[in-house]
């Protein structure tokens, strides 16, 4: 008579088990930054801060001052860098399928893309949490694309960037009103009500996104064309135009990114993640 396993038979998480929890927190990482610089945006429309728009330095000091700041400073750095393996994973082992067509290809080239955009952020996140402070003004790149400006060919590149920087905000855009999104929530939990509340924050999210790409895009592609690195905008240069329009513009703009980071904390907590 064989005797009794004096241990249940416990069933090990695997590596793709882990890189969908690291997934999540990036999710996390990206609604809980996007909250931040939409209320900093919001702020700044309604006169708290005076007219001082957020710049992505000030998000994360911002998120640095509050209570055990570095301590969130390190778990959003983390959190980024999952989505960053995540997005890796999309475009060098096609986990979505796309295949090796010429379509299948630029949408892998857009999951590279946005990882690496990511991982900057995780790694500004990181050096700030390591730091305590930034010990001098990082470069960003706003004034990278001014120094290639200068460059040989250089407004040749900055145009081609703004060109695609304008692609991933006609991708935000579509995605929006396409409901593409959509199969990134796992709603089958969700009461009727709750499917449409979603799908609306989804949309509206994705919009906003997509407008303030597609103003650094425009204004990268502009300041090409006039030889004139002046011209380039990053995330604050975009709110100060918007508030230049009027107030409300930005009020909207800042609205949206906030349901933006309610919705990708919705998709934390119930993400789709395909191939994994």
């Amino acid at each position: 008579m064989e005797a009794a396993s004096p241990l249940p038979n416990l069933e090990l998480p695997t590596p793709a088990d882990g890189l969908k929890a690291w997934t999540r927190t990036g999710f996390a990482s990206i609604g809980f930054v996007h909250l931040v610089l939409g209320g900093l945006a919001a702020m700044a429309a309604l006169g708290v801060r005076g007219s001082n728009t957020p710049n992505q330095r000030e998000v994360f000091q911002a998120i640095q001052h509050m209570p055990l700041g570095q301590v969130l400073l390190w778990l959003v750095a983390g959190g980024l860098l999952g989505y960053v393996a995540w997005r890796m994973a999309q475009a060098f082992y096609d986990t979505e399928g796309k295949g090796t067509t010429i379509q299948g290809i630029a949408v892998r080239c857009f999951y590279c893309f946005s990882g690496l955009l990511y991982g900057f952020l995780a790694y500004y996140a990181g050096k700030l949490a390591w730091y305590g402070h930034l010990p001098k003004a990082p470069e960003t790149g706003k004034s990278t694309l001014q120094q290639v400006l200068h460059h040989p060919h250089g407004q040749a590149i900055v145009a081609l960037i703004g060109l695609v920087v304008l692609g991933a905000s006609a991708v935000q855009l579509y995605r929006a009103w396409s409901g593409k999104f959509d199969t990134d929530v796992n709603s089958s939990p969700f009461t009727h009500a709750q499917r449409r509340l979603v799908y609306h924050m989804g949309q509206i999210g994705y919009t906003a996104r997509g407008i303030v790409l597609g103003s650094m895009g425009y204004f990268c592609f502009l300041a090409a064309q006039h030889a004139n690195g002046n011209e380039i905008r990053d995330t604050e240069g975009c709110f100060n135009a918007f508030q230049a329009i009027g107030p409300h513009v930005l009020s909207l703009v800042a609205t949206g990114l906030i349901i933006y980071g309610l919705y990708m904390l919705v998709q934390a907590r119930f993400p789709i993640l395909r191939g994994l």
